[in-house]
């Protein structure tokens, strides 16, 4: 699900990092919800599952505004 207010490449580069922050994180024998700690989502889902957590957090990292240097 490509969110049509986001750029597309903003959405298929959250979603990798994403993806493979969670795979790590499901290598180390961790949850989903643990992985949604990692980016301070702590409050959302408890019950999420793999797929919603990596679509969640990649929701969180296009909601985050882009700080531009000079």
């Amino acid at each position: 699900m490509s969110p049509s207010q986001i750029n597309p490449a903003q959405w298929q580069y959250a979603l990798t990092i994403a993806r493979q922050t969670c795979a790590r994180i499901f290598r180390d024998g961790g949850e989903p919800s643990d992985a949604m700690e990692a980016f301070g989502l702590a409050g959302q889902d408890c019950n999420a599952n793999w797929r919603q957590a990596v679509e969640t957090i990649a929701w969180a990292l296009c909601a985050t505004p882009v700080r531009r240097v000079a």
